[in-house]
């Protein structure tokens, strides 16, 4: 089999309708009507970008590309591992396809004291809204707005994530 092209890769991520919002149910939807990534387009493009290995228990979806750019493609995907998983935010430069930014945008991870959950809206101006918060492990859910935390994001035209 021939090296996959970086077109073919853009094109496993489906076109869907902005604003998306990525919370625990959105890789169900999404995964319903997308189907897998090769094995060969992971290692190809995700792999060199994730921080981290990945294991023969690493899931990834493609959840969606971002709209035409100019200046940037951007795609988002959903990695699971053993007790976590994310939604990542990743731009290239198109034509040569260099890595311009990456951000995990919302996810649940547990750290064997506490999961966080954060969940986070994208809307058609490229702005990512986002929400964490905390709660003990131990099945007893407790939320409290004091320990959330509320951040905005926004997609440059350039590509790169900001922090507003």
């Amino acid at each position: 089999m021939s090296t996959p092209t970086f077109k073919y890769f853009l094109e496993q991520f489906p076109d869907l309708e902005l604003p998306l919002t990525f919370s625990e149910d959105t890789v169900r939807t999404i995964s319903r009507e997308t189907p897998p990534l090769p094995t060969a387009l992971i290692a190809e493009f995700l792999l060199p970008i994730e921080p981290g290995m990945a294991d023969e228990l690493t899931e990834f979806v493609a959840c969606l590309r971002l709209p035409k750019n100019k200046k940037y493609d951007g795609i988002v995907y959903w990695r699971a591992d053993l007790l976590q998983y994310h939604y990542t935010l990743v731009t290239f430069t198109p034509g040569t396809q260099e890595l311009i930014d990456r951000k995990v945008i919302a996810g649940v991870s547990y750290d064997g004291e506490e999961v966080t959950q954060t969940q986070a809206i994208l809307n058609e101006s490229m702005m990512i809204y986002q929400v964490s918060g905390q709660a003990n492990a131990d099945g007893e859910y407790d939320y409290k707005a004091s320990s959330s935390t509320a951040r905005r994001f926004q997609i440059s035209p350039a590509g790169k994530i900001v922090e507003l």
